[in-house]
């Protein structure tokens, strides 16, 4: 090669990527002073004041919500909602899940022959599809329901609100917030806010109503872009809802959410805050979140159907003082 040649363009690294996202996109991530932001906090721990329920906001849920819950299911179709274990590290996945085997059979006696394996998952995170718990996020050093976090936390788990407290499980009506499909196209850009009057424009527009009860799951096509694109530090970038979208959510009664990336935009709206939205739904209202699910074979499904709700099952392990669970959710079409 002469050097008169145009040598190849070096490639972008991960931060100047992340870089050209932010700036490209249409993320529209309205600032929110901390003031206001704790404003909304305090109006919507207020509205929740005086439970004493560690299950939250699915406290709400009775054995006729359950029913009706399973009435939305119409076919029987079933599909997974949640990401393959991820043993490799990558840019959205710093803590990989650990799984060896630990008897190929010759461990015991040789018959029948016995295969055991060991699992270990800091499941917290962006790579493992999981439940939050209420007690998972504290704020102002408090819990949902004003528990101060240093009397409840300890290094056996948490003492109030702990996952073990949904150990029946979670049936309720899903609804599904096709937001790609709405605006037409693939995926919303990593940084990219949803703001409330479009998940209003959206459940218009998909013919759907969030009622009393309902999870609710935002789709942003996070897991078609990862597949399509590759995985990018989701942590500093990613779809999600903006701060004032969680209480039209609330207030027309869902006691779930859920997205493909963790429910907050990312960056953050609220310069102070890393997760204001973790915060106003499991601190201030006890509404537990479904974090990194896979929803792209359940948005063909429901675009298949011409349909957006569903049964929902999810069936955390039951950990004592646990802060969450990591999960396989099931979505019955």
């Amino acid at each position: 090669m002469s050097d008169d040649d145009p040598s190849p363009s070096p490639r972008p690294t991960p931060e100047q990527q992340l870089q050209q996202w932010l700036q490209n996109t249409e993320h529209t991530r309205t600032p929110v002073p901390l003031a206001e932001y704790d404003a909304l906090f305090d109006a919507l721990a207020a509205s929740r004041a005086g439970t004493d329920d560690p299950r939250g906001a699915l406290a709400r849920v009775d054995d006729a919500a359950r029913l009706r819950a399973l009435a939305a299911a119409q076919t029987g179709r079933s599909i997974s909602l949640a990401w393959p274990l991820d043993t490799h590290a990558g840019p959205d996945n710093a803590k990989p899940a650990l799984h060896h085997m630990t008897d190929l059979g010759d461990v015991e006696e040789p018959e029948p022959s016995c295969h055991k394996d060991f699992l270990g998952i800091d499941y917290h995170g962006k790579a493992t599809t999981h439940l939050d718990a209420a007690c998972h996020i504290g704020y102002r050093g408090r819990l949902y329901g004003g528990v101060p976090a240093r009397s409840a936390m300890s290094a056996a788990g948490s003492s109030w609100a702990s996952v073990d407290a949904l150990a029946h499980g979670v049936v309720l009506r899903g609804v599904l917030l096709d937001l790609p499909a709405v605006r037409g196209v693939d995926w919303l850009e990593p940084g990219t806010a949803v703001h409330a009057d479009e998940v209003a424009r959206a459940t218009r527009a998909l013919g759907v109503e969030v009622q009393p009860g309902d999870a609710v799951l935002v789709h942003t096509g996070h897991a078609r872009r990862r597949r399509r694109l590759g995985a990018w530090d989701s942590g500093a970038a990613s779809a999600g809802l903006h701060v004032d979208a969680v209480r039209p959510l609330l207030d027309a009664g869902a006691v779930l959410l859920g997205s493909d990336g963790d429910t907050d935009v990312r960056p953050s709206p609220v310069a102070e805050l890393h997760s204001p939205v973790h915060a106003l739904s499991l601190t201030a209202t006890g509404t537990p979140l479904l974090d990194n699910l896979d929803l792209e074979a359940l948005a063909d499904a429901c675009a298949e159907l011409g349909r957006r709700t569903f049964a929902l099952l999810v069936a955390p392990l039951v950990v004592r003082g646990g802060t969450g669970s990591p999960v396989n959710p099931l979505a019955v079409l």
